[in-house]
C-alpha cells in the first residue's frame, strides 16, 4: 500500500513516515516547506506543494492508497491572534485535501486530531466522550475536519481515524530526527536549551494551580509512539472498521516543574528560570484516557519520561 504522508517534512509527519517504511508501507511525502525541513524527508519521495493547491495535490494523489493528514498550523496562541490563518490552512486548505482523496478514489484516511477538540475537560484523565468545545480557533479547526471527515464517511465511504493526542515530545532513538520548531513553545525542548545555555530563562507560567505543586499538569507522549499508533489506526481503517475517534496519550500526566527536575536529572545541568503570570486558557491538568486505542489497537505507550527528555537531549546535542 502507497501512503501519501501530507506534512511528512515536520516533525511528527517525520516520525509516521519512518514508522510506515518499517511496517512495509511505500511512502509519498507532500510538504510545501512551510515549517518542515527537507532534510527530515531524506530517503522517501519528496513533492513540494500545498495542500491548498487541488492541480498539484491531484497528481500525486492518484498514486496513492490511502492519507495521513499532518499539515496543519499548531500555535494555540497564533490561532487566537491570526485566526484567518488557521481557518485558511486548517479548515479550507484541509477540505481541498478531503475532496482530492475523494475525487481521486481515496477512502483512507488517517487525520493528525488533538485534545484541543475538547476545550476545558469535565473530568481527568479525559475519556472520548467528553464533550468537544474548543476554547481556541485551532481546537474549532481541527474539530472541524473531524465533523467533515465524519460526514465523508456517512455519505461517501470514508473510512478514517481521527487521532487526539496529547503533548507529543521525544525524538528518534538515533538522533537523526527529531522536533524542530521555529519558533520553540514546548516545555521540553525549551528547558533543554535553556539547560545548554542555548535559550532564554525557562518562563514557568502560573505556579498557583491546583496541582500538587501549583504547575500545569500535562500528558507528555513520545513521538515513536504517536508514530506507531497511526501505523495501526491505517491498519484498522483498511479492515473496512468503523471510523476511529481515539485519543493518544499515556495516561500519566507530569507537571511543569517534575518536567523540569527531569531535564535536570538527564543534562546534569541546572534549568535556568523565572516565574511568570498563568497563560489565559492554560487548565490546570490535561491528560488521556487512552485506553480505548489500547483496546481497539492494541496499542500502549512504551517510553517514558525519561526516555523522552533523553532522545530530545540527544537530538539537541547532534544539531550543536
Amino acid at each position: 500500500m502507497r501512503v501519501l504522508v501530507v506534512g511528512g517534512a515536520g516533525y511528527i509527519g517525520s516520525h509516521a513516515t519512518r514508522a510506515l517504511r518499517r511496517h512495509g508501507y511505500e511512502v509519498i511525502i507532500y510538504d510545501n516547506l512551510s515549517t518542515g525541513y527537507k532534510f527530515l524527508a531524506d530517503g522517501f519521495e519528496l513533492i513540494t506543494g500545498d495542500i491548498a493547491d487541488p492541480a498539484k495535490l491531484a497528481e500525486v494523489m492518484k498514486r496513492a492508497d490511502a492519507v495521513m493528514h499532518f499539515a496543519a498550523h499548531a500555535y494555540v496562541g497564533e490561532s487566537v491572534e491570526n485566526p484567518r490563518k488557521y481557518f485558511q490552512n486548517n479548515v479550507e486548505a484541509a477540505l481541498t485535501l478531503l475532496n482530492t482523496a475523494l475525487d481521486t478514489g481515496v477512502r483512507k484516511f488517517v487525520f493528525s486530531s488533538s485534545c484541543a477538540v475538547y476545550g476545558v475537560p469535565l473530568t481527568v484523565p479525559i475519556p472520548e466522550s467528553n464533550p468537544r468545545q474548543p476554547v481556541n480557533p485551532y481546537g474549532a479547526s481541527k474539530l472541524f475536519v473531524e465533523n467533515a471527515l465524519e460526514a465523508y464517511d456517512r455519505a461517501y465511504g470514508m473510512r478514517f481515524a481521527s487521532l487526539r493526542y496529547f503533548n507529543a515530545a521525544g525524538a528518534d532513538e538515533s538522533g537523526e530526527i527529531g522536533e524542530l520548531h521555529e519558533p520553540e513553545t514546548h516545555l521540553i525542548p525549551l528547558a533543554l536549551a535553556a539547560a545548554a545555555g542555548k535559550g532564554a530563562k525557562l518562563q514557568v507560567f502560573g505556579t498557583d494551580y491546583p496541582t500538587p505543586d501549583g504547575t500545569c499538569v500535562r500528558d507528555y507522549i513520545h513521538v515513536n509512539d504517536l508514530a506507531e499508533a497511526h501505523v495501526l489506526a491505517l491498519e484498522q481503517v483498511t479492515k473496512e472498521n468503523e471510523p476511529l475517534a481515539l485519543n493518544l496519550g499515556t495516561g500519566q500526566g507530569y507537571s511543569v516543574m517534575e518536567v523540569i527536575n527531569t531535564v535536570e536529572r538527564i543534562t546534569g545541568r541546572a534549568v535556568p528560570r523565572s516565574i511568570a503570570p498563568r497563560r489565559a486558557g492554560d487548565p490546570p491538568a490535561l491528560v488521556a484516557d487512552s485506553k480505548r486505542a489500547q483496546q481497539v489497537l492494541g496499542w500502549r505507550p512504551r517510553r517514558s519520561l525519561q526516555e523522552i527528555v533523553s532522545t530530545a537531549w540527544k537530538w539537541m546535542q547532534r544539531r550543536a
